[in-house]
């Protein structure tokens, strides 16, 4: 089943709160020498510092 289109100003209120979000991954050696990949979901206007933040 569909959902409800809404139109109008009620329409853009809503899109306006939504957060744009990115999708990170980061790479890291384990103890074996292979790397493992962590996949994390952050707002797209905190992206640089959330690199800078687990870089290693």
């Amino acid at each position: 089943m569909a959902k409800k289109q809404v139109f109008g100003e009620d329409a853009k209120s809503l899109k306006g709160s939504h957060k744009r979000m990115a999708k990170v991954i980061i790479s890291t050696k384990n103890e074996r020498g292979k790397f493992s990949y962590k996949e994390t979901m952050v707002e797209a206007d905190s992206v640089s510092d959330f690199i800078q933040k687990n870089k290693p």
